[in-house]
């Protein structure tokens, strides 16, 4: 449930829960057509008080995309430590990307979405050239990790493996995008080809 502006919440929670509001809102509309004044009207707070946590939209946009990050990674590194072994690292982490229930919110769709629609905003490209490079590097760990381990070819380059595997998400992203362009099947079917291409010489 939002909290209403009667709710006294501590600065913190308050900014969490702006960040939650303004996600689903960006994630369901678009970064152009979202207004800060609906973002604080269904939140239940003054743009006032929104404009104390975030200086500008852009700035709520940006913590919105590290926000869902966050929730990626903690579902990726939730599918690892449920793994039976470092050879299903990889399929479980592809697996867990398809499967999270509030896709729209997943961060390739916040990218793509701005990169349509502020892509002429120098500091949002900036940012986004430094977040895909945070996302890159999780994933490249993960893949050195995996070649550590024996379960991975070492002779793949981990560096751009990883790129394919953020590829495969953004992919999706237009598919969704372009009203189902691939099925799950088709996913399921990628991703079982990355593993085979990933373990065998």
């Amino acid at each position: 449930m939002t909290p209403t502006a009667s709710q006294r919440l501590p600065a913190a929670e308050r900014r969490d829960a702006l960040v939650d509001t303004a996600l689903r809102i960006f994630s369901e509309g678009s970064y152009r057509g979202t207004t800060t004044a609906e973002i604080a009207r269904v939140a239940g707070v003054s743009e006032p008080i929104l404009y104390r946590h975030f200086a500008s939209k852009r700035d709520l946009y940006l913590a919105c995309i590290d926000e869902s990050w966050r929730r990626l990674r903690a579902a990726w590194e939730e599918a690892i430590e449920l793994a039976d072994s470092p050879a299903d690292w990889l399929p479980s982490m592809g697996g867990a990307y398809v499967a999270l229930k509030e896709r729209k919110h997943l961060v390739a769709e916040l990218w793509m979405q701005a990169l349509v629609e502020a892509a002429d905003d120098h500091e949002v490209r900036k940012f986004l050239r430094r977040h895909m490079r945070d996302v890159h590097g999780f994933v490249a760990d993960i893949i050195s990790r995996c070649q550590a381990a024996g379960v991975a070819n070492p002779d793949r380059d981990s560096d751009a493996e990883a790129w394919i595997f953020i590829a495969v998400g953004l992919l999706g992203t237009m598919g969704r995008r372009m009203g189902g362009l691939l099925s799950e099947d088709d996913f399921a079917a990628i991703r079982e080809s990355r593993r085979a291409w990933m373990v065998n010489g």
